[in-house]
């Protein structure tokens, strides 16, 4: 099976194959892995934003390559040029003094990232340097029942004092919303932090400190419950990587930042509502969690937005506005009342299982779950190589079906299966499909949207639409505990279903939420707000829901995945990935997990076909990396 671009959905995939003993190859023109889902330091991330604002034609100064194609064969070329990323600005805000002459520091903590050969490299995933603690949670008592142990591997999620580890039990506790820090030291936070004044970073700091930013170029939350997280847990794959829970829920209201109540015991100890508010949210919300068993209450609503039919249900303005916003984060205009309650529900059935939100933020950026998927592929036998673009297909005339790539060295490569992103297809066989895009802002701050006792917060806030035809804009804010800023700032990601360029959506948003003030000079309002030190605009192509039937003449052994969608979730990318991979290979199943080390049967007697850990029979696996080995990885399962 050969793979172009290791985007998340082909990632599922190639681990799928390789679990299952297929011969996989992974090639990307790019020297990092994810593609559109991938993580950057902030010296990376400058990088990638020269690289795109200056785009230039690849020129083809070889036609040797030709020769390989016989007369009963031809060519679908691929395109050259990545049409995906459009307009992008980025700007300093931060005072710019000697910045110039500063480079990152090379001792700092890096995100791994295994080499092309392979397995090779995985072994190396384990020693992330200044790893935060890890805590494996059990799944909620009042979601599920208790399963025995072992039966199903936990999400290593980072800052339940519950589970603290026996070593630090006796003299370390965290408290909600703090988080383990370096070296795996919880450091209390005083309460008088807020009050004071944030600390002047400059931009030679960020540049000195780079190495401790991983910049998503997509913003997503994993549901505790949703497609994604049961594959990692299912998989095994979670064990490559650590999570940290949202702290909490935020809502725009009147202007101001406010938190919302969640949980039972949120909506009961908020101060922001009245007792008879309290009630009426416990009821309706106890009332979203079986919806299906009471028709009568919303059948008259079916053909209703959903804003609507929470007018008739006696809510107050606010709680409507939390519903709405904060829990269902549904369109007011579009969303039907159905939907809403679907949405509703999820968000519900998510909360308790790994803490007081549904949501879950991988450290060190959602660049790794692509990683990951490709660290479980590499282990079982897969080949990577980076920097490796394809010329094209070559496509059997008399079949119809794809026999080879041929990529820029003019080697032919044979497979029986070809998996491409869709941004590689060029726009001759591709004139039917008709793409949205995304507007996306990365900013870099200084402290909080809403400050409180504990720095180390992970908040997702929904802004309605500033105007009309506007769409909502979702925010994620992490601190520097997620890995994914230097301390003393944050990492904010604004998302949305673009209208206009990114910049032009997204900015009136920003305004309102943050001061971008350079100066000295700015009104005590201004004060108040969290300053911008570094901000970055760009519009990405939205994919999801392409078919594969849109692309004229792609032979039926040609499967296409979609870049990144403007979800919060990612459950577009596992259900693309599970129907790609049972469509090849219906008989097989996605994903299984490897099975325990000592379920393992080793017959002396026998001769392995191969030694480099391919063969295209289901029964074969191949040797296990030296990692794989030591954490419990499996080999020649009969």
């Amino acid at each position: 099976v050969a793979y172009i671009l290791s985007g998340l959905p082909e990632s599922i995939v190639a681990a799928a194959c390789a679990r299952s003993g297929q011969r996989v190859l992974h090639v990307d023109s790019r020297n990092y892995y994810g593609g559109n889902w991938a993580s950057f330091s902030f010296s990376g991330l400058l990088s990638w934003i020269k690289e795109n604002q200056q785009k230039t034609d690849i020129c083809d100064e070889c036609e040797d390559w030709r020769k390989l194609i016989l007369e009963n064969e031809e060519v679908i070329s691929l395109s050259k040029k990545d049409k995906t990323i459009q307009h992008v600005e980025d700007f300093c805000f931060a005072d710019q003094d000697s910045a110039e002459d500063v480079e990152e520091a090379g001792a700092l903590p890096k995100r791994p990232v295994f080499g092309a050969s392979g397995a090779e490299g995985a072994a190396q995933d384990s020693e992330k340097a200044c790893a935060p603690a890890e805590t494996a949670l059990p799944e909620a008592e009042s979601r599920e029942p208790a399963k025995a142990a072992g039966t199903e591997p936990a999400i290593a999620v980072e800052g339940k004092d519950e589970e603290i580890t026996s070593e630090n039990e006796s003299s370390h506790s965290t408290a909600p919303g703090e988080s383990t820090l370096e070296l795996g030291k919880t450091e209390a936070v005083p309460s008088e932090i807020s009050a004071q004044e944030p600390k002047i970073i400059t931009y030679s700091q960020i540049v000195r400190e780079g190495r401790r930013f991983n910049i998503d170029l997509v913003s997503k939350l994993l549901y505790s419950r949703g497609l994604l997280i049961d594959l990692l847990i299912k998989s095994n794959v979670s064990r490559y990587a650590e999570f940290k829970n949202a702290t909490r829920i935020l809502a725009f209201r009147e202007g101001k930042v406010e938190q919302v109540p969640c949980s039972r015991a949120d909506v009961f100890n908020s101060r922001q509502l009245t007792m008879v508010e309290k009630r009426m949210l416990m009821k309706f919300l106890t009332f979203c969690l079986d919806y299906e068993q009471h028709p009568d209450e919303y059948q008259d609503y079916e053909n209703s937005t959903f804003a609507q039919f929470l007018r008739t249900q006696k809510l107050t303005s606010s709680l409507q506005h939390f519903i709405l916003h904060s829990i269902a984060m549904v369109s007011e205009t579009d969303c039907s009342t159905l939907e809403g309650l679907q949405a509703t529900k999820k968000f519900l059935q998510c909360l308790g299982r790994y803490g007081n939100t549904p949501f879950l933020f991988p450290l060190y950026g959602q660049g790794e779950i692509p990683q990951c998927f490709c660290r479980m592929c590499a282990v079982f036998g897969g080949i990577y190589c980076l920097r490796h673009s394809v010329r094209c297909l070559v496509v059997d005339k008399e079949s119809g079906r794809c026999k080879a790539i041929v990529d820029h060295f003019g080697q032919r490569i044979s497979a029986n299966y070809f998996i491409v992103e869709d941004s590689y297809l060029s726009e001759s066989i591709g004139a039917n499909v008709c793409y949205r895009q995304i507007s996306r802002a990365v900013l870099i701050t200084d402290q909080s949207v809403l400050n409180t006792d504990s720095e180390q917060q992970v908040s997702i806030l929904r802004v309605p639409p500033v105007d009309l035809g506007k769409p909502a804009v979702c925010v994620i804010e992490l601190c520097s505990s997620t890995m994914t800023c230097m301390k003393d700032t944050y990492l904010v990601h604004l998302t949305c279903p673009s209208t206009k360029t990114a910049r032009e959506d997204l900015e009136p948003v920003v305004q309102k939420l943050f001061n971008l003030n350079t100066g000295k000079e700015t009104e005590n309002e201004e004060l108040e707000k969290p300053r911008v030190l570094w901000a970055v605009y760009f519009n990405m192509r939205d994919s999801s829901g392409i078919d594969k039937n849109l692309f004229d003449g792609l032979p039926s052994n040609v499967y296409v995945c979609s870049g990144p969608d403007s979800a919060l979730g990612n459950d577009c990318a596992v259900k693309q990935a599970e129907t790609i991979f049972q469509e090849m290979f219906p008989a097989e199943e996605f994903c299984p997990p490897p099975p325990n080390p000592e379920d393992i049967i080793y017959d002396e007697d026998e001769v392995a076909p191969e030694e480099s850990g391919f063969d295209n029979s289901p029964e074969a696996k191949p040797e296990p990396s030296a990692e794989e080995s030591s954490s419990g990885g499996s080999t020649a399962v009969k």
